[in-house]
């Protein structure tokens, strides 16, 4: 069994964004793994594993513009069905 169910991935364009204070506040905000956040003052990717990504994405658009969101369900694609 899966334990963090969704693959959310997101960039986030904005001003004045910091990696580091991005990757803190998911990390001590949210439950999840897999947490990967980089990029630069103007365009962070992030990838993380969670059980709501929607908590995340709401978290992310506050800081700027989001796109290219992608939340694939992990365990679907376990199955061979189409996440």
């Amino acid at each position: 069994m899966i334990e963090y169910r969704f693959d959310t991935q997101l960039l986030i364009e904005g001003e004045n964004l910091s990696e580091d204070a991005i990757n803190d506040y998911i990390s001590k905000n949210f439950q999840g793994d897999c947490l990967l956040v980089v990029g630069d003052e103007e365009l962070i990717k992030i990838h993380f594993h969670t059980n709501t990504p929607w908590e995340v994405l709401e978290y992310c658009a506050s800081l700027g513009d989001i796109h290219d969101v992608v939340v694939e369900n992990m365990e679907r694609q376990a199955k061979g069905l189409k996440g």
